[in-house]
Formats: structure tokens, sequence, C-alpha cells
């Protein structure tokens, strides 16, 4: 529900997390308010009790149709996080639940699925971390379902005709989903972090978004505001001058297929997808190759493994996007905020530490093996250059031991993410056993500064410019060097285009993003020349803290002369 209202004054600047790049001016409009509470006190009477059951029953199935309608529409990840909300519409257990509430204790309908739902939510806050950011789901599923036996419209996005900012407490799958081809131009939240539905389907719509901002609720309905998805800022009434400036930095830039330094050197690039559809979008971008396809997302609807035939026939439908041209395949990285049923313990006292990535053929080793062989087989049924890289790799033995299963396998390109401190101060031991390393910054931001990644209270921890994130970076890149070997970058710093000439000067030889990244990417890397780049690193890691580093690194590219 929208908190209370409060004056601010004219530019004054409101702090959060930027999940989803770009700048927007637009009018604040808040996301409509949750169902009240059904009624606890009444009870229906036994002779009533098979009509309120069967409303539940009727109304669960309605709005896994609802949800089914609008996946069929949607692609990519957010296809894939629209299919979980369907499941959970679909789960035999919440309906179960909800109508043996109707009888034993007489609950209405609706009360009953509400109470359902609480359950549900305790189970999931108890969790904590990632897990507890299924609660939106769970609420999300919740009031449609409600609103479906009541018979009264669902809360959610409104209809506009005007561009519009769309404010909210947080926001669910669906009503995200929603968004794509309407008249919202960006998203602020209150909760939220990098990794949340909000900004994964905000990125795949090309919404900026600020999560995590704590007084989002608090900005009136009607007022002007900027939002600033790279700096994770809102600006409240704006200046004339101020909306102008971002509006004109918001113009798309072409990409041309060519990422290219001042002077020649080559810095290939590539696109971040989740499926078959987004692989078809970054191809149409003119990505030059895909450098990290998560494959989680062809698992995620699912209570049970895909089979290997499964996997070759979605493996195939990125791999022929990309004819001739490389991809990068990460290994299934479940586990921490994206748990499957079928690979991941039912619980984890602190899951981002625990049993996910690589981590999961320890426990479930057939899961690794299927997966490399249906990736063998796509690969020969493809002309793509398929290259395969496992998540969350800490020690040299595991490099050693994936890449020794993905060559028996078939597979003769093998690769790791460099996410731990371990694997970054392991680098040159780690380039003796595979041919490249993928730097995800996101995660390992996370693990240098050791804040989780979820919480905005930490957002200014979890900033690929810490000074300590960027040495690591450093001693990957210098080590990458000396074996001859190529670094890539396909966490969210592959897509900003001030940290790219950092990056390169660090020593990475191409970078991954989102489709719409490669443009702007492109164009600040064609002005900037190796010898730049490799001053503004240098400046940028000897800085104290993240903002010095951002600012020696800008001064240092604006003075260079080549």
């Amino acid at each position: 529900m929208t908190g209370p209202t409060r004056e601010f004054a004219a530019g004054s600047v409101l702090r959060g997390r930027g999940v989803s790049p770009g700048q927007v001016a637009a009018r604040v409009v808040h996301l409509a308010p949750p169902l009240p509470e059904p009624d606890p006190d009444t009870v229906v009477a036994e002779a009533d009790r098979d009509s309120e059951v069967s409303a539940i029953e009727w109304a669960a199935v309605a709005v896994a149709d609802q949800l089914r309608s609008r996946t069929a529409q949607a692609t990519g990840e957010t296809k894939a996080i629209l299919d979980a909300s369907r499941l959970l519409a679909s789960d035999p257990e919440l309906v179960s639940e909800a109508t043996a509430l109707v009888r034993s204790k007489g609950r209405s309908a609706a009360r009953a699925v509400w109470e359902t739902a609480v359950v549900h939510e305790k189970a999931l806050a108890a969790l904590g971390g990632r897990m507890a950011e299924r609660i939106a789901d769970i609420r999300d599923v919740r009031d449609r379902i409600i609103a479906e036996i009541l018979e009264v419209d669902m809360p959610g996005v409104p209809e506009r005709d005007e561009p519009f900012v769309l404010v909210a407490p947080d926001l669910a799958p669906a009503d995200t989903a929603l968004l794509a081809g309407g008249a919202c131009v960006a998203l602020v939240t209150a909760q939220g972090g990098p990794t949340s539905h909000t900004a994964i389907i905000a990125r795949s719509l090309g919404l900026p978004a600020v999560v995590g901002l704590d007084d989002a609720e608090a900005i009136p309905a009607g007022v002007m505001v900027l939002v600033d998805g790279d700096r994770g800022t809102v600006e409240v009434e704006p200046a004339e001058s101020v909306i102008a400036l971002a509006r004109a930095s918001a113009t798309a830039v072409d990409f041309d297929g060519v990422g290219v330094l001042a002077g020649g050197q080559r810095i290939p690039l590539l696109a971040n997808v989740g499926g078959a559809a987004d692989a078809v979008s970054a191809a149409s971008a003119r990505a030059e190759g895909v450098g990290l396809f998560r494959t989680e997302f062809c698992f995620l609807d699912r209570v049970d493994a895909p089979s290997i035939d499964e996997q070759v026939a979605a493996y195939r439908g990125v791999l022929a996007a990309f004819r001739e041209r490389k991809v990068v395949v990460r290994t299934l990285d479940a586990g921490s905020d994206k748990p499957l049923p079928f690979a991941n313990a039912e619980s984890e006292d602190n899951p981002a530490l625990g049993v996910r990535g690589l981590r999961i053929a320890r426990r479930r080793p057939q899961l690794l093996d299927d997966q490399l062989a249906a990736l063998a087989r796509a690969a020969a049924e493809e002309a793509a250059q398929v290259e395969v890289m496992a998540p969350m790799v800490a020690t040299v033995d595991e490099a050693a031991g994936f890449a020794e299963r993905c060559r028996a396998a078939g597979l003769d390109r093998v690769g790791i993410m460099i996410e731990t401190p371990s694997a970054a101060l392991l680098a040159a031991e780690l380039f003796e056993v595979v041919d490249f390393v993928s730097l995800g910054t996101n995660d390992l931001a996370q693990y240098t500064m050791a804040a989780d990644r979820l919480l905005s209270d930490l957002g200014d921890l979890n900033d690929p410019w810490q000074p300590a994130v960027l040495r690591l970076i450093g001693i990957v890149g210098d080590a990458g060097s000396a074996a001859g070997k190529p670094v890539g970058v396909c966490g969210e710093a592959g897509g900003d285009p001030e940290l790219a000439p950092v990056l390169v000067g660090l020593g990475v030889t191409s970078l991954s993003m989102a489709p719409r990244s490669l443009g702007r990417v492109a164009a600040r890397l064609s002005a900037v020349s190796p010898a730049a780049c490799r001053r503004a690193a240098a400046a940028a890691i000897a800085a104290p803290t993240a903002a010095a580093a951002r600012a020696a690194a800008a001064a240092a590219l604006a003075d260079s002369v080549d």
C-alpha cells in the first residue's frame, strides 16, 4: 500500500540502487494497492462449504490460465519468471491447504487462500536472503486468486496513456511483465535487489529502474521525477535543463557489430542471453556473439530435471542464432537466488555461500554430465563456436575436474567464471587448466565486499568501482595476458560505458552485456586508445574509494591525448 507522501524540495536527489540503466523523466504513478485482508471472523455453514471449495479450485485454474496466456506472449527471462508464477498458481499443495481450511474450520474461500499464503510467506521469510524475494510472488498469486473468487478487479499496474514512472513497494513478476509495450517508462521500488524479478524483467524490457529506495512511496503521485538507472538516483522536480540533457543522453545508440578501440584494437562486444528468444534479439542488435548463456532459465519452470533431448532443443535455439560465432555457455547456476527442486536442498543456512553453481555436481553429478552431453550434441548439430564455463569455482582442483568432464563429453573449449576472490587470486594457476575465464562482477563484488548484493542498505559496497574489486580484476587480467588467454566480463559491469575503458585497461579482452547496452559501450570504447585505458585503470585501482575511483578514471580519460 502506498505510504504517506511528503513534500520534497525541487531538485532533491533520492538514492537507491540502480539495477537497469538509462535516464528518463516522467510523472509518478503509484502501483494500485493490494486487496484488503478478508474477514477472519466469517464462518461458512457446513452446507455451503462445497461451493467455497469449488470457488478456490476454479479460481486457481482461471489464474493459471491467465498467467499461461501472458507467458505465451513473453520471451526470454520474462517468460521463465512468469511460468514460475503460473506453476505456483497451479500448485496442488496451495489449493489443498486452502480447501482444507474451508472444510475443517469453515473459512471463506477468500480467507482460506489468504491464510494459506501467509503460511508460505512465513516459511520463505524464515529462509531469508534470496528465498525471501519470492514472498512477492506468493502475494501476487494470492491476490489474483482472491480477486477471481470475489469477482473484483485485480490490483496492480494502472493503465495510462501518458508516459509515467511506476513507484511501488515492490513488483510481482506478472505486474512487471505487464509493462511491456505500455506507457510506463521507468520503475522505482522501495524493496528489491539487482537479481530480483523486478530487476531482471526491467533490464529485459529496457526500462530504467532504481530499487531499494527507502523514500519511494513518499514521492507524491503526479510529480515529475528523473530516474537514473545507472547511478541509482531519483531527482524530484528536476530543472528543465536537466530533463533536456537526460532526454538527449537517452537517445538510442546503434551498434555496427564491431567493438574496437581508437587505433584499431578489437574488443569483442557480446550479449548476455537466457534462451532462444533472447538470442534472436541479441543477434538482431548485432552482438558479436554470446558471452553468457544462462542455461538455468531453461530449467526454472521445472519440478524435475529436463531430459537430454529437451536440453538439446533448448540449447540449439540459442546456438542457431549465432552461426559461426562464439557462444559461451554457463552450466547450471542453480542455488542461492535460483533454487531448483531437483538440484538444491529445501533450505540452507546461507545459500549464497552454499551448494550452488558447480558445487551442485558434488551432490548431483548426473545433472552436470547430462547437461554436458546435451551441450555437446547441440554443438555438433549447429555451427556456433561453443565454449563452456562453470560458475562458482573456488579452487584449481574444481576447475581441472570440470575441464576433464567437459573434454570427456566432447567439448574442447573450457573455461570458468571468476566470481570468488580465491579464483581471482589463483588466476595464474587456473589458466594452466582452462582455456579462458569470464568475470562475474556481480558475485565477485558480493563476495569480495562480504555484502549481500540483494540488500539495498549495502548497495554502496556492491559496486564494481570498489578498488578492492578492481584490483582483483587486475590480477586476473595480468594472469590472462601472461598466459595469452582470453579474459571476459559478463557481469553487469560489462554494460557500463564509463567502466568499460577501465576494464580493458585492466586486461579484459571482451565484454558481454544486455543487447541494448552494446551501442553505448561501443561508442565509448571507440573514443579511447589502449594507452588511455591503461592510464584510467591505473588511476582507478590506486584510488581509496569507489567514488574516488570513478573520478580518477574520468579525469585520466579526459586528460588523455595520444
